[in-house]
């Protein structure tokens, strides 16, 4: 445990833990998992563990299964088409509403996040991809001040990224969307409206691939 991390209540330290395994496909969809495994692999206490399960069910990111038992739920057509609605809606607002108050500062570091995104995307590093263009959609929603659609993003970003994990494990990194650079013009170009297109474009070009993968069967 770091300096950073011991400052934090141990329970939110576990509840993250076990959040980025569900978000950046540690735990893949229907693969069942007791909660003593999950105790062991995060090294924390039952009660913790515990709390962290039931706020990430709360969220729809697991499902218990019985005998002490849980799964990260599979994300069906009808659940895609809905979080798909929802993060088309809320996702391009937030980052339009951020748009004002971008600094020359926050743009830097988006770009420097956007690097490391290229990085993996260059060496087929399914995983880099994924925690940095988390990092990216993030750091810029945050500068929304919109804490509401924040969470409920958060959320949607919860039951996608499960299934997206599958679907670059088949393709590979280097087929994986970004639309970053035209968002980074917007940015430095002070385009709202821009932004916002850009971002609907890095967000519909993910579930087109999930949804052709459910199409195809193999999620």
């Amino acid at each position: 445990m770091t300096e950073d991390t011991r400052k934090i209540p141990t329970h939110e330290v576990t509840y993250a833990r076990l959040r980025d395994m569900i978000l950046f496909g540690v735990l893949e969809p229907g693969q069942p998992v007791t909660i003593q495994g999950l105790t062991a692999g995060l090294e924390a206490g039952m009660t913790p563990v515990r709390e962290a399960i039931r706020r990430l069910a709360a969220e729809g990111a697991l499902l218990p299964q019985g005998n002490r038992r849980v799964t990260v739920p599979r994300l069906t057509a009808s659940d895609l088409d809905q979080v798909a609605f929802a993060r088309l809606t809320i996702e391009p607002h937030l980052a339009e509403l951020a748009a004002a108050t971008l600094t020359p500062a926050l743009i830097d570091r988006l770009e420097a996040i956007d690097t490391k995104v290229d990085a993996a995307i260059r060496s087929d590093d399914v995983s880099g991809y994924l925690e940095s263009n988390h990092a990216f959609h993030f750091a810029l929603y945050e500068a929304a001040g919109a804490g509401v659609l924040l969470d409920m993003a958060r959320s949607l970003w919860l039951r996608f990224g499960p299934s997206l994990r599958v679907v670059s494990a088949k393709t590979g990194a280097t087929k994986l969307p970004d639309a970053h650079k035209e968002a980074l013009a917007a940015m430095r170009a002070g385009d709202a409206a821009g932004l916002a297109q850009a971002m609907h474009k890095d967000i519909a070009q993910g579930v087109d691939q999930v949804r052709a993968a459910l199409q195809r069967g193999e999620i």
